[in-house]
């Protein structure tokens, strides 16, 4: 096995089905981010989301999708053009996937999936001892998907990345990064159901990087119809839409959606309106 791989390897316990698809998964999504590197996509895009959290800083929690923003809009963008760097660098790793895209249907979002055989890639990182609970057939996807219309007023970084080899991604700032999960939190429209993870990051973010980006977040709920005021968007009125976004949400579902992706579910046991209206004043908007 290559030597970086083995070094990636080394972070995780893989002790249950889960801890080996979470790392597989982590270990091709850096793979992934090295390609989008190589075929240049960062002069044109930002890391942001979940996982952007999770690689470039810690979030002790795991996630699916690779999520990025065009720096300006571009509605003929296309995935398609890092494919092969995409495909070729997940190769010489040793990962052999598939690239398809999914067709845009009036909307600014552009996604894609890699797909790889789980039970091939598990062999390949030696985590054996779980492949008899997996069927030959079965596919780890990892989503990717583009916002190429991006509301406008955020800032990029560069943020390296040592492994599998050093390179450096551009990503959004911690404040914007915030103002972009406060819009999923409080606009997202997964009805019935609720996204747990928006949720257990709003937490991460108020315990350790609580600043948020008003007027990003102001773009952000303009772009998708959920704020229509004359008047800027202030502190008081983001208060009030997380006061009722919180008298409202199921928080017992939202526990059970992310319990599969923390390590330790009794820390969602807290979880309550009085604790949620507690943490939300620590937010400092800039």
């Amino acid at each position: 096995m290559n030597e970086a791989i083995e070094q990636m390897l080394a972070r995780y316990q893989l002790v249950t089905r889960e801890d080996s698809l979470n790392a597989l998964r982590e270990i091709l999504q850096q793979i992934a981010l090295l390609g989008l590197w190589r075929g240049k996509f960062f002069e044109h895009a930002a890391f942001y989301g979940g996982t952007a959290l999770r690689v470039l800083y810690g979030l002790d929690r795991y996630s699916e999708d690779l999520d990025f923003s065009l720096l300006e809009s571009n509605p003929a963008f296309t995935l398609e053009t890092y494919q092969e760097s995409l495909c070729r660098e997940l190769l010489s790793f040793g990962f052999e996937v598939s690239f398809q895209v999914q067709r845009k249907n009036n909307s600014a979002i552009e996604s894609a999936f890699l797909k790889a055989n789980t039970l091939q890639h598990l062999i390949l990182i030696r985590a054996t001892h779980l492949t008899g609970q997996l069927h030959r057939d079965e596919v780890l996807k990892i989503k990717l998907e583009v916002d190429t219309d991006p509301p406008a007023g955020f800032a990029t970084e560069s943020r390296a990345i040592l492994l599998p080899v050093p390179f450096s991604v551009r990503a959004y700032s911690l404040p914007d990064l915030f103002a972009g999960k406060m819009h999923a939190l409080l606009c997202r429209k997964w009805k019935p159901r609720v996204k747990g993870r928006d949720w257990y990051d709003l937490v991460w973010y108020l315990a350790r990087h609580p600043r948020l980006h008003l007027a990003h977040l102001e773009q952000r709920l303009r772009a998708s119809g959920h704020w229509e005021g004359s008047t800027p968007f202030s502190r008081v009125n983001l208060l009030e839409l997380l006061d009722q976004t919180i008298a409202r949400v199921d928080l017992e579902q939202a526990r059970q959606e992310v319990s599969r992706f923390v390590r330790d579910p009794s820390s969602l046991q807290v979880w309550s309106e009085p604790f949620f209206r507690e943490i939300i004043a620590r937010m400092e908007t800039v």
